[in-house]
């Protein structure tokens, strides 16, 4: 099951990976020029959070336009039908419930974050937003609406609300040094770098 999971979420990375390279670049050189020129801090793990924030978004855009040939589904209004239809474990069950969850909730981390945002509400309210205007922009470029993958997004959101307030509490109860900037900085270049092996 976690095979087929990372084996998915790896072919939406190669999926999206031309755009995703072009689009880090960019981003990469204008901060760069930024911070030189207007002579801001620079801190790397908080620059590699932004910048892992943009591609999930990238990743996002291409998985939520991409044309599936083999989507014979229709437009559902009524909540739960599509989502009970799948055998709990089946490819269809991993794709279209545990995908649609996994796919927000790195949302709901990136949103509670960057609002340093510890009420479950406000992130609540944004993923509802986010998700329905995904769901409608689907049915404009001919692809289906599904209220179930709004329910699925929104208990992906709140998941990644809930690992973001998670992993604050452990921060707090770690020793200072654990949250030095320097250490978190460490972290961020051999999590970087064993990401790049893995490439």
């Amino acid at each position: 099951m976690f095979s087929s999971i990372g084996e998915t979420i790896g072919n939406v990375f190669s999926f999206s990976l031309p755009m995703v390279v072009i689009s880090v670049v960019v981003a990469i050189t204008l901060r760069v020029a930024d911070i030189i020129k207007n002579k801001k801090e620079f801190c790397l793990y908080k620059e590699l959070i932004s910048l892992s924030f943009i591609i999930y978004i990238l990743c996002l855009f291409q998985v939520v336009t991409f044309q599936d040939n083999n989507n014979i589904s229709s437009n559902n209004l009524i909540p739960f039908r599509e989502m009970f239809r799948y055998d709990f474990g089946s490819r269809l069950f991993l794709k279209n419930v545990l995908g649609n969850i996994i796919m927000f909730l790195p949302y709901g981390f990136f949103t509670s974050y960057f609002l340093k945002e510890k009420r479950l509400l406000p992130i609540f309210i944004l993923t509802i937003v986010t998700s329905v205007t995904i769901e409608s922009t689907q049915l404009m470029i001919g692809r289906v609406f599904d209220i179930d993958d709004i329910i699925l997004n929104i208990l992906g959101g709140i998941l990644g609300h809930y690992l973001y307030i998670l992993i604050l509490k452990i921060g707090d109860m770690c020793p200072k040094v654990f949250q030095a900037e320097w250490f978190l900085n460490l972290v961020s270049i051999i999590l970087l770098v064993g990401l790049i092996t893995l490439l």
